[in-house]
């Protein structure tokens, strides 16, 4: 699924945001990034969805080299992966079901099949009542269900979720975290990338710590990091 192999990610400036990093994420897994500001986590995503290209080291992602990546290719290689924004990024001129639809008509999909996939993907997320609504007309956790509904809409084989819960209470950010585990049980790797640390010692699942630029730890265990 993703695989990255001695990536050094280095900008004009000459500060290297990455110093080496190397880790292995499978198809399937649930995986939480973590670490505090400025040490990587925003150039890895960046690497995984085609936007950089690593300095120098090796990054695999569905199957593309990200190091010599075609740009015509990368668009193919974005719809497999999904991204949910800590912002939403949602067109608040167009309905919830307009916002989801949006997504699959940007890559050429059918009305018809539009018409099926997206009714299904805001059950999923428990929207299915609420898509003649506008954004401004929903809740925070239920802006962010619409995301991740948009971000799922075109079957990726991952998503990658950037500070999902960041601008929501915390019950509203368990509700997010429980629906991206559902999400993960129903075989779509899940890419966390947050702060809270006191959602992640609450899903027993693995965690990547990463700090100026390099891993500094890879298990199932976060608690080295809620102590610094």
């Amino acid at each position: 699924m993703i695989e990255f192999i001695d990536v050094v990610k280095s900008y004009s400036v000459g500060n290297k945001a990455l110093r080496g990093v190397s880790m292995q994420i499978e198809d399937g897994e649930f995986v939480f990034l973590v670490g505090p500001s400025g040490s990587g986590k925003s150039t890895i995503i960046k690497l995984i969805t085609g936007e950089l290209r690593p300095t120098s080291g090796s990054v695999h992602v569905n199957g593309y080299s990200l190091e010599r990546i075609r740009k015509r290719e990368v668009p193919y290689l974005r719809r497999t992966v999904g991204v949910v924004f800590q912002d939403f990024r949602l067109i608040d001129t167009k309905t919830v079901y307009e916002n989801v639809a949006f997504a699959m008509r940007v890559i050429g999909a059918g009305e018809r099949e539009i018409r099926e996939r997206v009714p299904y993907v805001l059950d999923l997320v428990g929207l299915d009542t609420k898509s003649r609504r506008h954004p401004n007309e929903l809740s925070g956790g239920e802006q962010q269900r619409l995301a991740i509904a948009r971000a799922l809409v075109n079957n990726p084989s991952m998503i990658i979720a950037d500070e999902p819960t960041g601008n929501l209470d915390p019950a509203r950010s368990l509700e997010i975290m429980t629906l991206l585990q559902e999400i993960n049980n129903l075989g779509t790797t899940v890419l966390v990338v947050t702060h809270e640390m006191d959602l992640v010692q609450r899903f027993a699942k693995r965690v990547i710590a990463i700090d100026e630029g390099l891993v500094i730890s890879d298990g199932m265990d976060g608690r080295y990091y809620e102590n610094e």
